[in-house]
C-alpha cells in the first residue's frame, strides 16, 4: 500500500513518550503511530457497530431482509 505523508501535531507528553517508545523498541514513530491507529481503528469498528445496533432497538434504524435485497439486485 502506497504511503502518504500527513503533518500532525502532538502534546509533548505524547510527543516525548512515542520518541521513547520507538527508541526502546528500535522501530520508526511512523511505525508506532500506524499500529496505534490500526488497534484504535478496530476499537471504533466496535463502538460504531454498536452504535449502529442500538439505533435499530430504538428504531432510529432498520434493517432490510437479505431476500428483499437479492430481489433488487437481480440474485434471487
Amino acid at each position: 500500500m502506497p504511503a502518504v505523508r500527513i503533518n500532525i501535531s502532538l502534546d509533548k507528553e505524547i510527543a516525548d513518550e512515542l520518541e521513547s517508545i520507538a527508541k526502546e523498541l528500535g522501530e520508526k514513530k511512523s511505525h508506532i503511530i500506524r499500529d496505534a491507529l490500526m488497534y484504535y481503528f478496530d476499537y471504533l469498528d466496535v463502538k460504531i457497530a454498536e452504535k449502529r445496533l442500538k439505533d435499530i432497538e430504538e428504531g432510529r434504524s432498520k434493517l432490510i431482509p437479505a431476500e428483499e435485497v437479492w430481489k433488487k439486485l437481480g440474485l434471487e
